[in-house]
């Protein structure tokens, strides 16, 4: 979801948004600080490893779908570096980004994968719609190249659409980082639509090619048909599972932005002490919190594809464990106790015959 606004922080400039909900709201800050980081320690190992495996020559060259994952798990990797900056300043207090210039830049940089993530897993569910249901046709849209310019398009969408926070966004001296001023009305407009579009209308587009999709398999299960693609069951499983991950994931955190204006708050003027126990104010930060645990879900988007490509994908699992093999191994061979063990090895042969057998066994163990 987009940059999420900081609430009533306005009217306590002394007091900074973490220390308004440690008064108010603490169980919100406690989701923060103990679901978050496991969403980064999943995603920091899962998404370098899942790129790595599909943008390998010897898989990307003959297979769009897997430029496509390739290059969403580098950009989620880059949304959860940036995420940890916006997660230090809002849930532990760090000001990281609240500075002029940085505050216009932070939130253009932020914002702009979250909207690169959206338009890549469309891109793929097409792809998969025309390659089960359309076969004949998929050989001239389903290839690389097309994957590449379609790519291509899309970040440069995603970066102009990015740049517009640039000037919603503004430095504040006595508040911080919030919104221009002059740009409250565009900025109600322009969120809206975005927020609409990219997080509702797209999810919805590909639960509707997804349906299709389904029903089209079924369709050549039921005749006992042979179609032709001796890989495209795991593939369609893997594409499947991922796309209906990032629905089910995207659009409750949708809903509950899209809500959040027809939740009333309470009146700001009483002090912080009297919020928790004011009943309209109780309401807010029920509100609150369950928007923070839907929000939480939605961040597992961004970090554990890594594990719906394990699970559905034979090959995914047969790469990550050669990888794992070839690091362990490489590991071993470092290692002093395996420095010492070979020395000794060595010099119970022969002249070189220990050199050439050490040789070999180094050969065999570089990826």
């Amino acid at each position: 979801m987009a940059t999420v606004t900081e609430g009533p922080v306005n009217l306590f400039a002394n007091r900074s948004y973490i220390e308004i909900l440690l008064v108010t709201a603490p169980q919100v800050v406690t989701i923060d600080r103990v679901v978050t980081p496991i969403w980064y320690i999943i995603g920091f190992i899962g998404n370098p490893i899942s790129a790595k495996i599909w943008l390998s020559r010897t898989v990307c060259k003959s297979n769009s779908s897997a430029l496509y994952f390739g290059i969403l798990s580098i950009v989620e990797t880059l949304y959860l570096i940036l995420h940890v900056i916006y997660e230090l300043h809002m849930a532990w207090g760090y000001n990281t980004y609240h500075k002029r210039v940085s505050c216009e830049l932070f939130n253009f940089f932020f914002i702009t994968p979250q909207y690169m993530v959206p338009m890549l897993v469309l891109a793929f569910t097409t792809e998969r719609y025309i390659a089960v249901c359309h076969p004949f046709v998929s050989e001239k849209y389903c290839t690389v190249t097309r994957a590449k310019i379609v790519i291509g398009c899309m970040s440069v969408t995603s970066i102009a659409l990015g740049l517009v926070q640039v000037y919603i966004w503004a430095f504040d001296d006595a508040i911080g980082c919030v919104f221009r001023p002059s740009a409250n009305g565009f900025h109600t407009i322009w969120t809206w639509v975005t927020e609409m579009l990219l997080f509702l209308v797209i999810p919805v587009a590909c639960l509707v090619i997804n349906v299709l999709v389904i029903r089209e398999i079924k369709r050549i299960q039921f005749q006992s048909a042979a179609h032709g693609q001796g890989s495209n069951p795991a593939s369609t499983t893997t594409l499947l599972c991922v796309s209906f991950y990032f629905i089910l994931t995207l659009l409750p955190a949708t809903i509950f932005y899209a809500i959040q204006t027809s939740v009333p708050q309470g009146n700001p003027y009483l002090s912080l002490e009297k919020w928790a126990s004011d009943p309209t104010w109780k309401s807010y930060f029920l509100y609150l919190t369950m928007r923070k645990a839907v929000e939480e879900i939605c961040l597992s988007n961004y970090a554990s594809y890594f594990i719906i490509y394990y699970i559905t994908g034979t090959y995914f699992q047969k790469a990550c464990k050669e990888m794992c093999m070839r690091f362990v191994g490489n590991r071993m061979m470092r290692s002093p106790n395996r420095a010492k063990h070979t020395d000794y090895s060595m010099s119970t042969n022969n002249g070189n015959a220990g050199k050439y057998a050490e040789t070999v066994i180094l050969t065999n163990l570089e990826p």
